[in-house]
């Protein structure tokens, strides 16, 4: 077909004999049949008059008419079959430049894409005969694959959407011409989208792990959650939830921003640790999810003051110990953290803290000094634990007690006791009660008694009391002094103490003796003739009592005018002369003390002269009185 114009194709001349070259011819060809061959008249040789295309047409079928102008003239037809040879003068064309298809990411492999379909106008088989084939416009792995005789496009491999998005390719059609060099070609640019399908669940991309003060506002953004999810579209759209760990609504969370903010106020103390799981959920259908355990650590300040472990400590430590004693020690906790929760233990000033000391760190208290609990035996004392960032502190009370030793030994208030006491005392009455006080503690100040030394049987002593008491009547008369010594001992089971005491008992009189006459009945014989203020006779009378109960006066118990007695002496006076010689009479003399409730004794004094003698008589010839039993001697 790519024969050019003006060209022999052919020859129509009849076969060369004798008789053919003498006979004149005339060709032509009809017509219809001459738009793109010529035949010259003469020589019957075939032209092309107009360029051919095969692809138009492929054949042609001439009428080729030949007169014969010899005699007889006469005219023939030939008819010339023209087959147009195809020339390889087409391209193979697609009808689209640019294509784009989309396709889902999880198709299988071998899935049809796309079929390619291009067109070549040339003829002959070869010439037209496509084969396709691809070249990817990067350097990646070309996931697809192109039949070379049909043009389908199908998956070479697994799509992932999420790790190319699109593809763009090169696809050739390209005709097989014998001749490779007359081969001819045409390219289509094609892009692949790769359609989305939810096929990834989100994938958190923040921290598990977060941190919050605890002194935050409410509404304070604690953490913001992000979870990427490479789907696109819905597919992709992530929104956030909290599925546990928030029973105490303590957190909000944004469901479309991730950020979580406090809902109300924390406190570490009572909870230091959250966790929350959260789950991001994409809005594909169906819908993939994620979740995360997102802890929450909520951070100290120094909100709590410490606290003693006890309000009030009580403990015990011995007196007279060496300074540097351990007493007790104090524990005190803060409910803050790290440094908020350090403590300083310190004493607060008071009555005697100056004898302790208290180690800061430790909070263990010791003695400064030595102790003696008889000067102070209970010391109460504060003690403080302080934090510093702020300042916060809290007290408690130590009650101290210092534990006794026998160190001091019972004391008596006097060095020497002296008493009094009168002879009429009953059997087992209290004399004198003994105190000795003993500064030291339990059975090392509890004080017994005793007595050494004889008391002749007089006396006793109250062994926990004390009291001295008589143990038989006492005489003064028999014995007015007893000197005798007490002691007070502790009751110490270890190396008791004591001390001594003198005790001097005087026996104090009472009028307990009646005078009692030297002489009784006493006979004076008296001359006649005797004068006036003559002493006569003397009576004398003694009574052992002392002092006023001692001491006797005299008196006639019936007034009388001859005699008269002398209250002190006891001379017995003649006041009037006598009357006749043979006077005779009787005279009662009475003695009597000075006691306050005065003793009496009588005496007979019986006076005659010379001429007379008194005969005694009574006057009664039976006498009869009743005495109780138990009565105390010298009683009327």
């Amino acid at each position: 077909e790519n024969f050019k114009p003006a060209q022999v194709l052919d020859s129509l001349k009849v076969s060369s004999n004798h008789l053919a070259l003498n006979r004149k011819l005339h060709f032509s060809i009809a017509k219809d049949d001459n738009v793109h061959f010529e035949v010259d008249s003469l020589t019957g040789d075939l032209y092309l008059s107009k360029e051919l295309d095969y692809e138009t047409n492929s054949h042609f079928l001439l009428q080729v008419i030949i007169k014969d102008y010899n005699n007889p003239p006469q005219n023939s037809t030939v008819f010339l079959s023209i087959d147009v040879e195809d020339k390889n003068d087409h391209s193979p064309h697609f009808q689209d430049d640019f294509v784009v298809i989309g396709i889902e990411e999880n198709v299988p492999v071998g899935t049809l894409v796309y079929t390619f379909n291009a067109k070549d106008g040339d003829g002959g088989f070869l010439n037209s005969k496509i084969e396709y084939s691809l070249e990817i416009s990067n350097t990646g792995e070309n996931p697809f694959l192109i039949h070379p005789l049909y043009g389908t496009l199908t998956t070479a491999s697994p799509l992932d959407r999420e790790i190319t998005r699109s593809v763009i390719l090169t696809v050739f059609a390209e005709d097989q011409a014998i001749n490779l060099t007359d081969r001819r070609l045409d390219s289509l640019a094609v892009k692949i989208v790769i359609l989305d399908i939810n096929d990834n669940s989100p994938s958190f991309t923040s921290s598990h792990l977060s941190y919050v003060m605890e002194d935050v506002e409410v509404g304070f953004l604690v953490h913001h959650i992000v979870a990427k999810d490479p789907d696109e579209g819905r597919n992709g759209q992530v929104t956030y939830h909290i599925l546990a760990g928030n029973e105490n609504k303590a957190f909000v969370l944004d469901k479309i921003t991730g950020l979580l903010t406090t809902a109300q106020f924390l406190d570490r103390e009572v909870q230091e640790r959250y966790s929350l799981t959260v789950m991001a959920l994409d809005d594909g259908s169906p819908a993939l999810s994620a979740t995360q355990v997102l802890t929450i650590i909520v951070l100290d300040v120094n909100d709590e003051a410490p606290g003693f472990l006890k309000q009030l400590y009580e403990t015990a430590v011995p007196e007279n110990r060496d300074p540097g004693e351990f007493v007790i020690r104090v524990e005190a906790v803060d409910q803050d953290a790290g440094l908020n929760s350090l403590l300083q233990y310190e004493i607060l000033p008071g009555a005697g803290y100056e004898k302790f000391k208290m180690n800061s760190d430790s909070g263990e208290l010791v003695t400064a000094a030595s102790l003696d609990r008889e000067t102070q035996e209970v010391f109460s004392i504060k003690g403080s634990s302080v934090n510093y960032l702020p300042l916060r502190s809290s007290t408690a009370q130590l009650y101290l007690t210092v534990l006794d030793e026998n160190d001091h030994s019972p004391l008596f208030a006097k060095t020497q006791y002296q008493i009094s006491v009168t002879e009429d005392l009953e059997e087992g009455s209290a004399i004198l009660d003994l105190s000795a006080s003993d500064e030291d503690a339990g059975l090392n100040g509890e004080v017994m008694y005793s007595l050494i030394d004889d008391t002749y049987g007089a006396f006793a002593i109250n062994s926990v009391t004390g009291s001295i008491v008589t143990t038989k009547a006492l005489d003064r008369e028999t014995k007015s002094q007893y000197t005798f010594r007490a002691v007070a001992s502790d009751c110490s089971t270890h190396f008791p103490r004591s001390t001594t005491v003198s005790v001097v008992v005087h026996v104090n009189d009472v009028n307990d003796n009646d005078p009692g006459f030297l002489q009784n009945p006493i006979r004076v014989f008296v001359p006649a003739e005797t004068a006036v203020n003559e002493t006569v006779a003397t009576v004398r009378a003694e009574d052992v009592d002392l002092g006023s109960n001692g001491a006797v006066v005299f008196n006639l118990m019936m007034a009388e005018t001859v005699f008269q007695v002398d209250v002190k002496t006891g001379d017995i006076i003649l006041r009037e002369p006598l009357a006749s010689k043979d006077f005779s009479t009787q005279l009662l003399v009475t003695a009597s003390d000075q006691g306050i409730t005065p003793r009496t004794a009588t005496a007979v004094v019986i006076i005659f002269t010379e001429e007379q003698e008194e005969v005694i008589s009574f006057s009664h010839s039976l006498y009869e009185a009743s005495v109780p039993e138990n009565s105390a001697a010298g009683g009327h």
